[in-house]
């Protein structure tokens, strides 16, 4: 099932995401493949469907999606479900074990995965609160994997630096106040040879904190930015 982009659902090897009953069947399976680690009540369901508290018809809804996917109570009752939202966590959680362990090459794939199914929008056009949460959750996550991405291009070196330098730069445009992701950068400008770059980067960061919150930057920044000087 892909929540994110594109909401597909494949099932036995054929697509049945339009033989669900309308946006409401897509919005409530969403709902609870999203929710299937945790129990979900009936009032719960009823909120994420109708946010004004008003049940418009939640049996006959359940009824009509089991006919498309089996459910047992509020859960899918498929047997190894794939959900692209859980499979980007695993693989983050992967990516960071890998580079946590030293071995930038083992993070590559994992981060890549991530970073691609995070950085796509969840139920793309609809709008309510939980999907508000859940699309944080997956900006958080988004970050992440960009973060072991950029770490595992800077491990790799040699021709995947400029991608660390692309993913530097994206972790600045998303996370300004974000100081991991100047350091990023910083690395990778200085690991291509541009150090005077790097150095600018640095400053950037300084006077930003400096005049926005008053503040400088942490001591980690500060020792890549002596290292660097070095």
């Amino acid at each position: 099932m892909q929540l994110c982009g594109r909401f597909v659902i494949e099932l036995d090897g054929r697509r049945i995401e339009d033989e669900l009953p309308g946006r409401q069947g897509r919005i409530l399976l969403a709902f609870l493949v999203a929710n299937r680690a945790r129990t979900i009540t009936r009032d719960e369901l009823v909120d994420a469907l109708w946010p004004t508290g008003r049940d418009g018809g939640l049996a006959p809804l359940l009824s009509k999606v089991r006919r498309v996917v089996p459910l047992d109570g509020m859960r899918p009752a498929v047997d190894e479900l794939w959900v692209d939202i859980e499979a980007a966590a695993a693989a983050v959680h992967r990516a960071e074990s890998a580079l946590a362990l030293g071995d930038p090459h083992a993070a590559w794939g994992p981060s890549q995965v991530a970073m691609f199914v995070a950085g796509r929008p969840f139920l793309a056009g609809e709008d309510a609160a939980w999907i508000d949460d859940e699309r944080r959750r997956l900006g958080e996550l988004h970050v992440r994997s960009l973060e072991a991405y950029a770490g595992a291009t800077l491990g790799v070196g040699g021709t995947e630096l400029d991608a660390a330098v692309r993913a530097g730069r994206e972790l600045v445009r998303l996370e300004p106040y974000r100081e991991s992701g100047y350091r990023i950068l910083m690395e990778a400008l200085d690991g291509e040879g541009n150090s005077a770059e790097a150095m600018l980067v640095y400053e950037s960061l300084r006077e930003k904190l400096r005049e926005e919150l008053g503040i400088t930057p942490s001591e980690p920044t500060q020792a890549l930015h002596r290292r660097l000087l070095r």
